[in-house]
């Protein structure tokens, strides 16, 4: 190695008057059509748009229909849930029925908000008669308790 030469210049960059042996050939010349495109033809009137190609020679055009989603609407007029009547029930008066009309109080709400009519009403009247049932069981049990204990009570 010539110790001349800098380590931050490539070799045979020092010497400018060097040439490598290697013959000196054009760069090739520019092409229209690169392979593996099809040809333009400017006599074809161009489409506007981000996503418009044109069609290849001799292929059919082939259009297609947007998709089309339908999505329901929450109800003008919601049914009654009785959302809050399922949770008094089910904490004061009784359990397993207060979380019974608890979920049909949600369903009925799903339904309202999906557009369901006739499954939030169904749903809404099934919460509506298992809260009047609990209601009643959680009264009953309650005047029970209290009759127990004036019966304990005054017999001592």
């Amino acid at each position: 190695m010539d110790p001349s030469q800098s380590f931050n210049q490539p070799p045979g960059a020092s010497n400018s008057s060097e040439k490598s042996g290697l013959p000196a050939a054009a760069p090739p010349a520019y092409q229209h059509n690169p392979a593996g495109y099809p040809p333009s033809f400017p006599n074809q009137p161009v489409t506007q748009g981000p996503y418009t190609q044109g069609p290849y020679p001799g292929q059919a055009v082939v259009t297609v229909q947007p998709a089309v989603f339908v999505t329901a609407a929450p109800l003008a007029n919601p049914v009654p849930d009785y959302l809050g009547y399922s949770i008094f029930t089910m904490l004061c008066c009784c359990l397993p029925l207060g979380i019974a009309a608890l979920i049909y109080s949600i369903s009925t709400r799903d339904a309202n908000f999906s557009g369901q009519r006739e499954l939030a009403e169904k749903n809404s009247k099934t919460a509506l008669i298992l809260n009047h049932i609990g209601l009643g069981i959680g009264l009953v049990v309650i005047v029970l308790m209290i009759i127990i204990q004036i019966v304990i009570l005054s017999a001592r």
